[in-house]
């Protein structure tokens, strides 16, 4: 029996970008198509096999450790974007601002895919998400460049709208325009999930 249940949920990439010197800024930079090897996109800042730890594992590795790169891609959905926007009370925030990778529409609540999810291209390339990607203050100063007073609102308005982290099983290639189709893990949620949020 598969392991992945291939479902008849899919979404259309409407946004693709890189960020090309994460050091001269965050906002990433559009893109018709990316390449995905197994390093992550083609010329983009965050990709590699391997990445430093940072404040988000500190509890397990001290930082600057040498640890999985699961981070290759920050996707967003165009659904959550326009929640975030909303809750800024600002008309619309572009996903350059928030360093993205890529943008879909059309799976219902994104952010909370199950970890390990793929989502599968027409050609075969295959991302696996990692796990939700939690907001953090990095954007803010962008979105303040292009949208001042607002930035400091960001945070709070995109807790658990951020979208996922992901990264490639299957290389291959991304264009705007194409559809994903999603597989799940076909296992239940763990029993002692809520004991182990407790501590």
């Amino acid at each position: 029996m598969p392991a992945l249940k291939l479902t008849d949920f899919t979404c259309t990439i409407t946004w693709l970008g890189r960020v090309t010197d994460r050091d001269a800024a965050l906002e990433s930079q559009p893109s018709d198509s990316l390449r995905a090897g197994f390093d992550g996109p083609e010329g983009e800042f965050h990709g590699g096999i391997n990445r430093p730890s940072c404040s988000r594992v500190m509890h397990l590795h001290p930082r600057n450790t040498p640890i999985r790169n699961v981070r290759q891609f920050s996707i967003l959905s165009q659904e959550d974007l326009d929640q975030i926007a909303t809750r800024m009370e600002v008309d619309a925030l572009h996903p350059d601002w928030l360093g993205a990778t890529m943008v879909v529409k059309g799976l219902p609540d994104f952010t909370h895919l199950p970890p390990s999810s793929r989502l599968q291209g027409p050609d075969g390339v295959t991302l696996v998400v990692d796990m939700e990607n939690r907001p953090c203050q990095l954007p803010a100063k962008v979105i303040e460049g292009h949208l001042p007073g607002m930035g400091k609102r960001f945070k709070s308005a995109a807790k658990g709208l951020r979208g996922v982290t992901a990264w490639v099983e299957r290389e291959g290639v991304l264009t705007l325009g194409e559809s994903l189709r999603l597989a799940i893990p076909d296992q239940p949620v763990w029993s002692q999930l809520e004991a182990a949020r407790k501590g």
